[in-house]
């Protein structure tokens, strides 16, 4: 199996925790040192040469259309929001390949690329999922106590230990396979769980979890430290 040569960003949601900046605005078009949200997560995807780059869209639908057109990236629009798992099976006819990449909007990096660093240790001989993971000093702006904890050999389970970043490969046939239309990320990491399938790797630079306005100045700090 080739590596993943598609990718969806997650471009849907409410930004409920951003307002009132979302009051008027998609929370992936919320601008951090002077570039969308949005075109900071694409460049990391575009820099690997991924080769089909998909969004999915809701919440001010028309404004991320726009966007998405100017950029070159396919639009999955949904009508409701599908949640994390809905939303990556909803766009799947816009995927090609037997596994896919998936990366948040509301978060920026420094130090290595991270899609990068993902394709290089993808393995689907083992893998139905493999996370980027954060260690929690590294996680700017996070306030949990972290969601996994990985083996000798990078195998997951749920537990305080990295932060998920919300960057990830993962096997579509799962999500073809589901007979839901709504559901969580979640359901499928348990069954792959289950399996001893997921794993982890961790990343090796900076990460901020944009998810709230004070969160945009921890973040410009980041990027300007990261380059001084």
């Amino acid at each position: 199996m080739p590596q993943p040569d598609a990718a969806l960003l997650f471009a849907a949601g409410f930004g409920t925790r951003m307002r009132p900046l979302t009051d008027t605005l998609p929370k992936p078009l919320v601008r951090v040192a002077g570039r969308p949200l949005f075109d900071h997560a694409l460049a990391l995807v575009r820099d690997t040469g991924v080769g089909t780059v998909v969004a999915n869209t809701h919440y001010h639908a028309a404004r991320m259309a726009e966007h998405l057109a100017a950029a070159n990236v396919l639009e999955s629009h949904e009508a409701t929001i599908l949640d994390t798992g809905g939303g990556l099976k909803a766009a799947l006819p816009l995927l090609s390949g037997d596994a896919v990449l998936t990366l948040n909007t509301d978060a920026v990096w420094t130090g290595p690329n991270p899609v990068a660093a993902l394709l290089d240790a993808w393995d689907p001989k083992r893998m139905d999922g493999l996370m980027m993971l954060i260690p929690r000093e590294s996680a700017v702006g996070h306030k949990g106590r972290g969601d996994f904890i990985p083996d000798s050999e990078g195998r997951l389970t749920y537990g305080p230990g990295l932060v998920y970043s919300g960057l990830q490969i993962v096997k579509t046939d799962p999500f073809r396979a589901c007979t839901e239309t709504v559901f969580s990320m979640h359901a499928i990491w348990k069954q792959m769980l289950h399996d001893n399938a997921l794993f982890g790797i961790a990343h090796a630079g900076g990460w901020c979890d944009v998810g709230y306005p004070e969160a945009i100045s921890l973040a410009e700090t980041m990027l300007s430290d990261a380059h001084v």
